[in-house]
């Protein structure tokens, strides 16, 4: 093994593992943490490239802004979607709009905008804004309680500890004032102090209960990694390594153990199983395209809501002629996306928006399942200017300030820092027209048949949009801005960032993928370890946080069950 933990596939296809990892975003990253620290031997097998933070977030160059979040060769998983539902005129004061620019999109249907995932090591985690989210325990009683969705086989009491575990591990900030979301222990780190603006959000609306975010950014150095520096750029990658993204806690200290090979530019093309109920062969193309066949008593599936469905669906043959897992028929369905809604104003006063962290606090007044009146599920509301990209002069001078010339360039300098955005993530209901299947037309490189995208929100997805979009309204009557900017939704644009569901996790074979343990029903090693298995996608709490925990819990099910010979 090389000091980093990285070999190449030839090397790989001849040693032997306790378990094999597919992914290393939150679910994979923290898989092999917590098994490592067992001292099992762990093979992860990522599909896309390592990114460098030096090189690849150059964010102290005067060119800053014109980086996104980079993408690299192989970086995306190419994806194909269906047409978008059409859109009901009653809710028209919902659509993307900008002051400037009028409607932002065309027509009667929603349109695709973008689907933010990143295939690398460190998986989404690398371009996340840090969120360190526990769900609400109520939200994982959706169907016992309000008949929607479907319960979680375990309560908030047994994840309770892993995620304790996962906020140690990480160093994650917060203050212990979340109400429903009890805690055994204290956060590691105090909470960070809030900007200015955000200063000025809670004085114009104490009655929605603004509470710090708790995040997986250092308050204060921490594990050998510095503080934050509060520039605002969570979403164009950290180059410091304050952001606690999966590659520089969780497979960090995975890899220093000694126990974890990670294998980078190695996509798993298809599971092969055998007589006796159990996953026999991993196969995966290498960068060349050959493809590698390895092997191990656990397989732990960790690709995301999108490519884990298109994994097991791929691999179909003699025990599985309707896919791996698919026993129930529910293998991509139950697709959740992110139901969100965002508007930007122009405040009165500087406000120094540039600064400080994306999201440094939330309200989670309205995110128990019941806490929209006339909709079932919740939503919670944060600060969005730094993910509306709203922080640097292109985009007030493209954005905010019309007109060109010196009056233009005047205008920006009078204005820079007082755009101001906010913005709220709601539940997301399964539906029957979501899901996700195969292309019957479209393939990679590879062969394999790309992850196709059927989604659909309904007229309750768009009633809790519009409760948040009138609570942002009155927040920003309340602060007295000087005028609505921009607004952009889910309502008619499809930006999925947060997904979930495709896998269900249930407590019955009939109509679940995975059991308590995140285990196939059916195939003993073979288990699923990241958000398609949730049942629900609460009331728009980010789910890293909970996909590791679900990761820690699982891993040490595995390590039991390896140490008792029951795998």
């Amino acid at each position: 093994m090389t000091p980093t933990g990285v070999e190449s596939a030839s090397n790989t296809a001849q040693r032997d593992f306790d378990a094999i990892i597919v992914g290393s975003g939150a679910g994979g990253g923290a898989c092999a943490y917590a098994l490592t620290r067992r001292q099992l031997k762990v093979l992860v097998l990522e599909a896309g490239p390592r990114f460098d933070p030096a090189r690849d977030y150059p964010l102290s160059g005067a060119d800053w802004e014109t980086r996104s979040f980079p993408a690299p060769e192989g970086s995306r998983w190419e994806i194909t979607l269906v047409a978008g539902e059409t859109l009901d005129p009653a809710y028209s004061r919902l659509r993307s709009w900008n002051h400037l620019r009028g409607e932002l999109t065309e027509g009667d249907q929603r349109e695709f905008g973008e689907y933010l995932h990143v295939r690398g090591v460190g998986g989404s985690t690398l371009h996340f804004t840090g969120e360190a989210h526990r769900l609400h325990p109520a939200a994982m009683k959706m169907y016992s309680r309000f008949g929607v969705a479907a319960d979680w086989p375990i309560d908030y009491a047994e994840l309770e500890p892993y995620y304790l575990a996962a906020e140690r591990l990480i160093g994650a900030a917060g203050k212990a004032d979340e109400g429903a979301r009890w805690r055994s222990g204290p956060y590691p780190l105090p909470a960070h102090p809030l900007s200015f603006a955000s200063r000025r959000i809670v004085a114009a609306s104490r009655e929605l209960g603004w509470v710090p975010n708790p995040l997986g950014v250092l308050s204060q150095p921490f594990d050998g990694r510095p503080g934050c520096n509060y520039c605002n750029q969570c979403n164009r990658g950290c180059p410091r390594g304050d952001k606690a993204s999966v590659e520089v806690t969780f497979l960090r200290q995975a890899l220093a153990s000694g126990f974890c090979v990670l294998q980078s530019g190695a996509q798993v093309l298809r599971l092969e199983t055998g007589d006796d109920e159990r996953i026999r062969r991993v196969i995966y193309a290498e960068g060349t395209g050959a493809e590698q066949a390895c092997s191990a008593p656990v397989v732990m599936l960790c690709g995301g809501a999108v490519q884990t469905p298109r994994l097991l669906l791929a691999s179909t043959g003699t025990h599985a002629r309707e896919g791996l897992g698919n026993e129930s028929g529910q293998v991509g369905r139950n697709f959740m996306e992110t139901v969100f809604q965002a508007t930007a104003a122009l405040a009165r006063e500087p406000l120094g928006t540039w600064r400080g962290l994306p999201s440094d606090i939330i309200s989670w007044a309205f995110n128990a399942p019941d806490g929209i009146a006339g909709a079932t599920g919740g939503c919670r509301l944060m600060p969005f200017t730094s993910s509306m990209d709203l922080a640097g002069p292109i985009a007030y001078a493209t954005r905010v300030v019309g007109g060109w010339g010196k009056k233009h360039r005047e205008r920006v300098a009078e204005v820079f820092g007082r755009a101001i955005a906010l913005g709220g993530i709601a539940e997301c209901l399964p539906h029957p027209q979501a899901y996700v299947d195969l292309d019957p037309w479209r393939r990679d490189r590879h062969g394999m048949p790309l992850a196709r995208l059927h989604l659909h929100l309904d007229a309750e997805a768009a009633r809790r949009q519009d409760f948040m979009a009138k609570k942002i309204a009155e927040v920003f009557s309340a602060m007295n801005v000087e005028a609505i900017i921009e607004r952009l939704g889910s309502y008619d644009t499809i930006a999925a960032s947060h997904v979930f569901g495709t896998c269900r996790m249930g407590a019955t074979a009939r109509d679940s993928v995975v059991d308590r343990h995140c285990r196939s029903h059916r195939w003993r090693n073979l288990f699923i370890v990241d958000a398609s298995v949730f049942p629900s996608s609460g009331g728009g709490e980010a789910p890293s946080l909970t996909i590791e925990a679900l990761g820690l819990r699982a891993a040490d099910f595995v390590a039991d069950s390896l140490a008792r010979r029951e795998l």
